[in-house]
């Protein structure tokens, strides 16, 4: 997805706040100069020149120089802890609030700018950036394997089982299918010229007919009152349970 920006934390101090800052400057700098120059053209010491620190300083807030321009992708993986770890939303359910907030945080980001067009414009330039620099195209998509990763933990332990079980291993896959359909419908959808509220609704449409898709196979999902039989539809099972008779 495209950035759509930080928020404060509450209670968070003079210090967290003066962090957050510095860390929105060299992203927000970052993106700037890698649309302007290319990707490959800029250094993470130019941009840290510019931000008025060192190259040091830069690599304290962000690990990698493709992280300062996606490092709010990192966002999405607190929102799956907290969404899909409650019991009371079906993972699917869960998925798209996930979605649905990180859409609308979008639109009221490019709702925001006073030359929407000029927004969108910008939008799509990002897009093309992430598309035609592999380095990024490498690191969203080790961003997405990561999103993975933290979906299979939480729904296992909601489930309690293993995270490397079958169970949460496919839901978390499938789920996190949704995210990257979603990214794409953003891509086609979200254009100058193109009325917001309209592009937003074809998103919206295209996730939700994709979430249909395994919705159904997804509420088979274990609650955590009934957890899934590790041997359930081992075609082995019943042979070794004769062999024991």
């Amino acid at each position: 997805m495209a950035p759509t920006g930080t928020g404060q934390s509450a209670g968070e101090g003079l210090r967290e706040r003066k962090k957050r800052a510095m860390r929105q400057q060299l992203s927000d700098t970052a993106a700037r100069m890698f649309l302007e120059r290319g990707f490959d053209a800029v250094r993470v010491a130019d941009v840290g020149e510019a931000c008025g620190v060192s190259q040091k300083t830069v690599f304290n807030y962000f690990p990698s120089k493709e992280a300062l321009l996606l490092d709010r992708l990192e966002v999405t993986a607190d929102a799956l802890r907290t969404h899909l770890s409650n019991p009371a939303l079906p993972p699917v359910t869960a998925m798209l609030k996930v979605l649905d907030d990180e859409l609308h945080g979008l639109a009221a980001s490019v709702a925001a700018r006073g030359d929407q067009d000029d927004a969108l414009a910008q939008y799509r330039r990002f897009g093309d950036l992430i598309r035609d620099t592999p380095s990024l195209r490498a690191y969203q998509s080790d961003v997405a394997d990561r999103f993975v990763d933290v979906a299979a933990d939480v729904l296992a332990t909601r489930a309690r089982l293993r995270p490397d079980d079958p169970e949460p291993q496919i839901a978390a896959a499938a789920l996190l299918g949704l995210w990257r359909v979603q990214f794409r419908a953003l891509r086609a959808h979200l254009r100058p010229g193109h009325p917001l509220p309209d592009a937003i609704a074809a998103v919206t449409r295209e996730v939700r007919r994709a979430a249909r898709l395994i919705e159904d196979g997804l509420t088979a999902f274990p609650d955590g009152t009934n957890p899934a039989d590790p041997e359930a539809g081992d075609p082995t099972r019943d042979r070794r349970a004769r062999s024991h008779r």
